[in-house]
């Protein structure tokens, strides 16, 4: 299964929730990739649009591997055995999540041009175009949860089966429409996966 793009993967990954249609959800893209993905699902089941900022720390060596991630309300989440395995220096850490949380710092100034949609007692669903180790996805988890929201809905295109499973403990529901077995990476789902901008971003939030 591989989507043309994300806005693409959003409009099926919408159909998979109609059961939600009701509930008039706040629908979370994680920038920036998720960001379309979750225009669309919110296009398709009638749900607010808003993002939750959160930053992966990749490997110094790999960045698109995650050793933890950071949400915009401090969460760190850890994943150990990228580390460990890694050989990761709490020197080398240290100086990537310095990075990270600049950047996080950023794109909250740069993304952020309303007040967030208040969570507590709505459902939530978090959306990204996909997961590798879900470290990005579990920091987003717990930072929503800590807004008491009334369901916990996560809403991928496709997940390695390991991240499925770490993720599936933080949330009320997941819905994932794609689980391969070997997956190398979330790009290897689109054809076109380009790298958004903070201006496309904008202008889908908007």
């Amino acid at each position: 299964m591989v989507y043309p793009d994300r806005a693409a993967a959003g409009r099926v990954l919408g159909t998979a929730l109609e059961h939600l249609r009701d509930a008039r959800p706040v629908v979370l893209g994680l920038p920036r990739g998720g960001v379309p993905v979750a225009a669309a699902v919110a296009a398709e089941i009638g749900g607010e649009l808003d993002v939750l900022l959160v930053r992966k720390l990749g490997l110094p060596w790999q960045p698109e591997l995650a050793m933890a991630a950071l949400g915009e309300t401090g969460v760190l989440v850890l994943n150990r055995d990228v580390v460990e395995r890694g050989g990761v220096t709490e020197e080398a850490f240290d100086e990537v999540e310095r990075a990270e949380r600049a950047e996080l710092a950023r794109r909250q100034a740069a993304l952020r041009t309303t007040e967030p949609i208040p969570l507590t007692g709505r459902t939530v669903v978090i959306v990204d175009d996909g997961m590798a180790t879900g470290a990005t996805v579990v920091a987003a988890c717990r930072v929503a949860r800590a807004q008491r929201p009334e369901r916990l809905v996560v809403a991928m295109p496709v997940s390695s089966p390991e991240a499925a499973r770490r993720v599936r403990r933080e949330c009320d529901e997941l819905v994932c429409l794609w689980t391969p077995a070997e997956l190398g990476g979330v790009g290897m789902a689109y054809n076109d996966f380009h790298q958004l901008t903070d201006d496309e971003v904008t202008e889908l939030l908007s």
